[in-house]
């Protein structure tokens, strides 16, 4: 049965700062055109899940709830309050989004809005976060059911109430979410197979590389890296470097903040990717990056996990370590040995494009919902 799905989701304010800045005509374009410009820019999962729901025979489509300029443009061409006298008082101030969240008043008025002339059958809300709790209440009578998905640290328990159902990439938080009687499904991450059409190898920039947050929710995996950055060459690209000491080694090599589209193109011109997992997500193996640097074909090396087996075959479709000084000889060995790391990277490539993709992550959406519809 075809369904119809709104996905509300939230982005990184300094990514919106970022593109704002470099796209200062979109002031002045309509709410189709720059929110269009904003999906091809392919920040976190983008599209990606409404495209594949529509390939399926599903109707979906993407609202990012916390941008105040595209929901400005939004309620301008549906003669909603805070319209376009609202864009033209927020643009052009750049870095001037951070301020915002969908908790503001009038911000979750439009949601509101936006919701209620949808009607989905599927609310799905990527930030558990994003509203109120009470927010839920008042779009009851507009949607069918309310999923959430999290794979972050738990925010207050107020906000885990409201959803028919809560998906997890973190299989030790579908456990949590169950035993305290909250309806919980394990669903993983993937990687969009069509971003292939849009990248090109030029050359390899990079031996080795790390993309990532480096916040106070990566305190673990930070001291892994500078140790590892202490004894060799890596290439950092991130956001959070604001919390890292002036004389880090992660700091000889970093060349700022990589979203999207770029740093796709990061990843896949270099030769060895590097990912560590947030603290919160303990023993188990769960982001993104596992799928974004193997889907492009890059030699991924990923800190040990229990459920890793489940998701690829270690040492030949991906390459695991369990602390520092195993990671730094392991780059080093692949490094020395192109063949056999290159072998690997295609290997993790093909499970991953035949087994991970948003297609198929869809999918199995699908089969989950089919229990709650």
């Amino acid at each position: 049965m075809a369904l119809r799905f709104l996905i509300i989701d939230a982005y990184y304010p300094r990514f919106l700062d970022d593109f704002y800045a470099k796209h200062p005509q979109a002031v002045e374009a309509g709410y189709d055109e720059v929110h269009a410009a904003l999906m091809a820019e392919c920040f976190g999962t983008s599209d990606f899940y409404s495209r594949n729901l529509r390939a399926l025979g599903n109707d979906a489509r993407e609202i990012v709830a916390n941008d105040p300029i595209l929901q400005a443009k939004w309620a301008a061409e549906h003669g909603k309050p805070a319209g376009s006298s609202r864009v033209r008082a927020i643009a052009g101030k750049v870095p001037y989004l951070r301020r915002f969240a969908a908790s503001e008043p009038w911000l979750e008025s439009l949601l509101l809005s936006q919701i209620e002339e949808e009607r989905p059958d599927v609310l799905y809300i990527q930030d558990l976060t994003l509203c109120e709790p009470r927010f839920f209440e008042q779009v009851r009578p507009f949607v069918k059911t309310i999923v959430g998905q999290i794979a972050s640290p738990l925010p207050a328990d107020r906000f885990l109430h409201g959803f028919d159902v809560i998906l997890t990439s973190f299989p030790h938080f579908q456990q949590r979410f169950r035993a305290r009687g909250i309806a919980s499904e394990y669903f993983r991450i993937g990687f969009e197979a069509s971003l292939l059409e849009r990248l090109e190898r030029t050359r390899v920039n990079s031996d080795v590389v790390f993309v990532g947050g480096m916040t106070h929710l990566h305190l673990g995996g930070n001291a892994l890296l500078e140790r590892v950055a202490d004894k060799l060459e890596l290439d950092v690209w991130g956001y959070g470097m604001n919390g890292i000491s002036a004389d880090s080694p992660l700091r000889r090599h970093y060349h700022g903040e990589a979203w999207g589209l770029e740093m796709y193109r990061v990843l896949l011109n270099s030769k060895i990717a590097i990912n560590r997992h947030v603290d919160v997500a303990e023993n188990y193996a769960n982001n993104m990056r596992l799928f974004e640097a193997t889907g492009v074909g890059t030699l991924l090396m990923t800190d040990e996990k229990e459920n890793l087996g489940e998701l690829f075959e270690v040492g030949k479709e991906i390459v695991t370590y369990s602390d520092a000084d195993d990671l730094v000889d392991k780059v080093r060995y692949y490094l020395e040995h192109d063949e056999e790391r290159e072998r690997i990277a295609q290997a993790g490539q093909a499970r991953t494009l035949r087994d991970h993709t948003y297609l198929n992550r869809m999918r199995e959406l699908e089969q989950i919902l089919s229990g709650y519809m």
